[in-house]
């Protein structure tokens, strides 16, 4: 296979660029929507903020009970694309579902449904990426791929609070719309032009093959070493990821402290997103040529100070620097992480290998978002200095635990891959 990134691959990350646009509209609709007259009940003698944060983590805690299920059923059939389509078809469903519930249960359970349409799509599409890809091209595929979610991702809130300010619409044939249903039909949009692009630009590679085994989670190493190698950098992505969420629950604290106000730290949120979207295609591409592993480590090691510093800054500038720098860091961890987590996995069972780290990464935006939580009450520096104790674990354990699968300087098409 040529080095250089897929085409397919580029039309699965728009596609996935589309839905997560939808996503994450939804961050900033549904808290606006729970607080409206739209939705009636006592939400379980719950506070409006407790029972806002419950739906809102319903969907990752969902997804990420589902992923290792739907990534072993996608292995056991042998065909990525049906999976991918299927949970965008639940995501499409569901997203539509939020303008006909006015209640708290009707909340709920729409998002368990999500976070299950997540997980089919998350797992299958990364599964489809790692098969398309030879281990000359997988960095690239995987930062690509990566980078596309994460534009989408990263250009959702923006979009929704112009939607949910703008409305009500008055439209020729439904009449007047509410920026809230608005909301929830661009996201339902959103997803069906996502299966449109998958139905008709990706296909299943013909190797790919369905397995009879069954595959448990392997935490022991079965050679050298105390840890299996992708159990290991599913801990470097469990890490990474929470460090990069350390700000999101204390807004009001880091507003307070750098005297700015709501816009800013939304620029300082979306500075990482942007960073990371960056630059993991070229890490993705360079890790190709020159190896995986020292990427990941030298990116834990740099996010210790990013991470840390963060907790230090006194001025807006200050942390849109420390934003942007983690963004990069992250991404020298995220993409040669899943790319050597694909070189090692068989090719049956990739479904279920990746979704180890794809797990990870969702677990990870909770836990940093918990950790500082709890943290915060001991001052504004303990959570970012947890985060980089995490970060230096990560270090160890990947330098390790972990051994390359790529060659430095390599020629281009002279090893297969693992999987092929």
């Amino acid at each position: 296979m040529a080095s250089g990134t897929d085409g397919r691959v580029i039309v699965l990350g728009i596609a996935r660029m589309a839905d997560a646009l939808g996503n994450s509209f939804l961050i900033v609709v549904l808290p606006l929507y729970i607080a409206s007259p739209n939705v009636a009940g006592s939400g379980f003698g719950l506070t409006e903020a407790l029972i806002t944060g419950l739906v809102l983590a319903l969907f990752s805690l969902a997804s990420s009970a589902a992923q290792p299920i739907a990534g072993r059923l996608s292995d056991r059939a042998g065909r990525r694309k049906a999976f991918v389509i299927a949970g965008l078809g639940l995501l499409a469903v569901s997203n539509f579902a939020f303008s006909l519930t006015g209640d708290y249960v009707g909340l709920l359970v729409i998002r368990v449904l999500q976070g299950i349409g997540g997980a089919l799509t998350i797992t299958a599409s990364i599964a489809l990426v790692n098969e398309i890809s030879a281990t000359e091209n997988r960095g690239s595929n995987m930062g690509t791929y990566n980078s596309l979610r994460l534009v989408g991702f990263g250009s959702g809130p923006l979009a929704a609070g112009v939607v949910i300010a703008a409305g009500p619409y008055t439209l020729p044939i439904f009449g007047e719309l509410t920026g809230f249903n608005a909301a929830f039909y661009i996201a339902t949009l959103s997803a069906l032009v996502s299966i449109a692009l998958v139905g008709v630009f990706v296909h299943d590679p013909a190797e790919t093959t369905a397995t009879t085994d069954d595959l448990a989670l392997a935490i022991r190493a079965r050679g050298e070493g105390l840890l299996d190698p992708v159990f290991a950098l599913g801990i470097a992505t469990l890490f990474m990821a929470m460090c990069i969420a350390l700000i999101a629950p204390i807004e009001p604290r880091i507003n307070t402290r750098l005297e700015q106000g709501p816009t800013l730290f939304g620029i300082e949120f979306a500075a990482l997103i942007a960073t990371l979207a960056l630059v993991q295609p070229l890490v993705g591409r360079v890790s190709d040529r020159y190896g995986r592993r020292t990427f990941i480590i030298v990116g834990l090691g740099l996010l210790i100070p990013t991470t840390v510093v963060q907790g230090l800054v006194v001025t807006p500038w200050q942390m849109i620097v420390a934003r942007l720098l983690q963004g990069a860091t992250a991404a020298m961890v995220f993409a040669p992480a899943l790319a050597l987590a694909g070189d090692l996995a068989r090719s049956d069972q990739s479904g279920a290998q990746l979704s180890v780290l794809t797990v990870a990464f969702g677990l990870g935006i909770s836990s940093g978002q918990l950790a500082t939580g709890y943290l915060v009450r001991y001052g504004f520096v303990p959570p970012f200095a947890f985060g980089a104790v995490l970060a230096a674990i990560g270090v160890v354990i990947v330098y390790t635990q972990v051994e390359e699968t790529v060659l430095s300087g390599e020629v281009e098409g002279s090893s297969p891959s693992p999987t092929d």
